[in-house]
């Protein structure tokens, strides 16, 4: 069961809440809106199948490169944690990276999610959205999925800080899009969401 959602906010954002009766929440993080990245994304998809809570699918707000689609995830994290006892975040590439940097926000403002898990992470967007930088502000466990040919992303470079602070690395044998693989991943990310 699916209920579509108006994110409180100061954009317009807009997802699909899968699975609502539940203590636990999701919130997931699409890839590039640019790039055609939405909340319909067949990895997103994947994971929320595999999920046993709640999980908030959300698109992007109009393009602000990157700093207000940092907001739009904020707002949802909020929605979800005045909604749900217990909060979780997710994203896919530039939701990857979004999904990071918000995560070391909401811990550096005292609401840090329970866990954060990303999937083929973009390292950095700009100056200010670096995932790279933002592990270290991090203040719950962080899980890192990649594909090992992987060229699209410097998902690496995440990985190596996320392994120095004792995360969770796992490598698919796949490149960015994981074509064919949408399920395995979607258990493996779920899986990691779950520890």
């Amino acid at each position: 069961m699916s209920e579509q959602i108006v994110v409180p906010s100061d954009r317009d954002v807009r997802g699909t809440l899968d699975s609502p009766e539940s203590d636990r929440c999701v919130v997931a993080c699409p890839p590039h809106p640019q790039m055609g990245g939405s909340r319909t994304d067949p990895r997103l998809r994947a994971v929320s199948d595999a999920l046993d809570c709640a999980c908030l699918r959300f698109d992007y707000g109009p393009w602000d490169e990157g700093r207000g689609e940092l907001e739009d995830v904020r707002d949802a994290y909020a929605w979800a944690t005045d909604n749900y006892d217990r909060v979780r975040l997710f994203g896919y590439s530039f939701g990857g990276c979004l999904a990071l940097v918000a995560a070391a926000r909401e811990s550096a403002a005292g609401t840090p999610p329970e866990r954060v898990v990303a999937l083929s992470p973009a390292a950095r967007l700009t100056e200010e959205i670096d995932a790279v930088a933002a592990i270290e502000e991090i203040d719950c466990p962080v899980g890192i999925v990649y594909g090992e040919r992987d060229t699209t992303v410097d998902a690496e470079a995440v990985t190596e800080r996320v392994r120095e602070r004792g995360g969770r690395v796992e490598v698919v044998s796949a490149d960015h899009h994981f074509v064919g693989q949408e399920k395995k991943v979607g258990e493996l990310v779920a899986e990691l969401l779950s520890i």
